[in-house]
């Protein structure tokens, strides 16, 4: 697509056109290409209005009903900040007391949309003119196009705020994992910061710890148990003595906890209860904080599951109950699975360099009920846990045990 496509799909005929095809993702692409060719549509136009009703089909996963009046490209939807995400980085800015927020590397617009939401003033900038022109119109406001790092910043003045989203794929698409070598590197949203002290970042969930400067909070978000990103704080932004926190979207729900006080979690035997600390949680280091506010222990100190002896519920973790413990075995275990009658089993690791996939298919399972088992390490020996999520249908052992919690 090229900004005579997005004026194309913003013109009255675009319009209509957009307006006609809503609903039509799921249609067959030949059967729709072909009516609209009978309906004597361009054929280019009806190309560029398909694509973009099957885009805002996907983006509406992430930003919901409204994207079904948003212009998108690939990229732009794969890159856009969830409309829950976007709504909790506007409310930083808001409670800083931030009253423009320049959105430097704006995307399609999804989170500058969030910010005038919150009733903040925007200045939005891409360096890419055609996702300037598609968030443009998405905004209802001009967009600048124009290289972040070229002098942009510079207009900033006391109250304004700054907000990064660099760029994380080449232009072949493949995704890039060193923060220098994102589109503006991490380097230059640091030296922002110096200079704009109300500064935010996206950065990859991924992003490793040493590479966060001292002095700004590092949030990592999940939706729905995907780890989303880690947000970086400054200033105003961040919380006084909170290094490192984590958010967990669940629901619509969000919940918070940080790294203050953090405690040392002790290491323990398992319980009747397992818990699977949610991974925003694991990639802030705060599994001590959970283990810690579920009154449990850490099955080994290196590894990010809780158990307990009573249930815990909470947001921070899902939880199971322990049903058995074994040593691992290839042969015991099939034998215990198939005594279960289990069929389709789920297969959750940590501590292990079991291959789940290759596991399943050695079990060569056939029966009609679903399990989940645990591979992890115990005492320094590799073992399974046979567990139930909480609130699951109860798998009734068919069979003698193989052994009592340990």
């Amino acid at each position: 697509m090229n900004v005579p496509d997005v004026d194309a799909l913003t013109s009255p005929a675009g319009r209509a056109l957009l307006d006609e095809l809503a609903g039509s993702a799921a249609e067959d692409p030949v059967a729709l290409a072909q009516r609209l060719r009978r309906a004597g549509h361009d054929p280019h136009l009806a190309a560029l209005a398909t694509t973009q009703v099957r885009l805002r089909e996907r983006a509406a996963l992430k930003l919901g009903p409204r994207a079904h009046g948003l212009l998108l490209t690939p990229a732009g939807t794969e890159q856009a900040t969830r409309a829950v995400v976007a709504a909790e980085h506007a409310r930083r800015f808001a409670a800083a007391g931030v009253r423009r927020v320049a959105d430097l590397g704006c995307g399609v617009g999804a989170d500058s949309l969030a910010f005038l939401d919150a009733g903040l003033d925007v200045l939005a900038v891409d360096a890419d003119p055609v996702t300037a022109a598609v968030a443009a119109h998405n905004l209802g406001r001009p967009v600048r196009c124009a290289d972040v790092t070229a002098g942009v910043t510079g207009e900033l003045a006391g109250g304004d705020g700054a907000w990064f989203d660099p760029a994380r794929r080449t232009g072949s698409g493949r995704r890039v994992f060193d923060p220098e070598a994102t589109s503006p590197p991490l380097s230059f949203v640091l030296a922002t910061a110096a200079r704009v002290p109300a500064t935010g970042a996206k950065l990859a969930p991924g992003v490793p710890h040493a590479a966060l400067p001292a002095g700004a909070e590092a949030q990592w978000t999940s939706v729905d148990g995907e780890v989303v990103e880690c947000a970086l704080w400054h200033g105003p932004l961040a919380r006084p003595g909170t290094a490192r926190s984590a958010r967990v979207v669940r629901g619509g729900r969000v919940d918070e906890l940080d790294d203050t006080d953090l405690p040392q979690a002790p290491v323990g035997p398992v319980g009747e209860f397992l818990h699977e600390p949610d991974g925003a949680v694991i990639r802030a280091g705060l599994v001590g904080r959970v283990a810690a506010d579920l009154g449990g222990r850490l099955l080994d100190e290196t590894i990010a599951y809780v158990s307990t002896d009573a249930p815990a519920p909470s947001p921070f973790a899902r939880g199971y109950r322990v049903l058995e413990v074994m040593p691992f075995g290839l042969k015991p275990l099939r034998a215990r699975l198939r005594a279960l009658d289990v069929g389709a089993l789920t297969v959750k690791k940590r501590g292990t360099a079991v291959d789940p996939d290759q596991l399943r298919r050695q079990l060569a399972l056939k029966g009609s009920r679903p399990a989940t088992i645990v591979l992890t390490r115990l005492a320094g020996r590799q073992s399974v846990l046979v567990v139930e999520p909480l609130g699951a249908q109860p798998l009734s052992p068919s069979g003698p045990p193989a052994g009592p919690p340990a």
